[in-house]
């Protein structure tokens, strides 16, 4: 049985567990670090093409094809590490993942911009788990249209958070740069893509 703290937000279902301690969290980010194909993506940005601030890998069974920020991923095969990941945050989130957008931020400069995983081929309803190792970085989540209803947390090494629900409808989230000396974080984001 998987102890979940649950935030209170309208509109959303958004939880945090621990899956790892310490030592297994930084074994598993060693095993990423050395086993995925780390690549600079190039995303469409208010028109303009820009290179993400942060480097990442989609990773995916063959169908998996996802497109987000104006461009189209094909994913990479599974690796070891990320196939077993796989299916540990799959079983305590009850859910079936294809798919995986692999992060590495590798120092406080690297950051994620204000965004929602809302496109199509997520579904209505997406059950997005998002696995933190390495240095704990701060992830903000605020409403669309209710300025009182946002989240402010600091995710652990070794902890998952699931967005579900209606959460991608109705919030944005991001990973915002800091000043503070942090350590290099790699976040997977499992996801159920849509296949034809």
């Amino acid at each position: 049985m998987t102890d979940w703290q649950r935030f209170d937000l309208a509109d959303a279902d958004v939880r945090l567990a621990q899956l790892f301690d310490a030592a297994e969290a930084r074994d598993w980010f060693d095993r990423l670090y050395a086993e995925v194909t780390w690549e600079r993506h190039c995303l469409r940005i208010f028109g303009r093409q820009v290179q993400a601030p942060r480097l990442s890998c989609w990773i995916g069974d063959a169908e998996a094809v996802y497109t987000y920020s104006g461009t189209r991923f094909v994913p990479r095969p599974w690796t070891p590490a990320c196939a077993a990941l796989r299916e540990r945050v799959g079983a305590i989130c009850r859910q079936r993942y294809n798919s995986v957008l692999c992060n590495l931020y590798r120092d406080g400069r690297d950051s994620m911009g204000w965004h929602s995983d809302d496109e199509t081929e997520l579904g209505a309803r997406p059950r997005i788990a998002s696995l933190s190792l390495g240095a704990p970085r701060r992830f903000r989540l605020r409403h669309r249209r209710e300025p009182d209803q946002r989240l402010q947390i600091e995710l652990p090494s070794g902890s998952v958070l699931l967005m579900a629900g209606a959460t991608q409808q109705h919030y944005r989230h991001d990973l915002p740069k800091t000043a503070r000396n942090v350590g290099p974080r790699i976040n997977l984001t499992f996801r159920s893509v849509a296949t034809a």
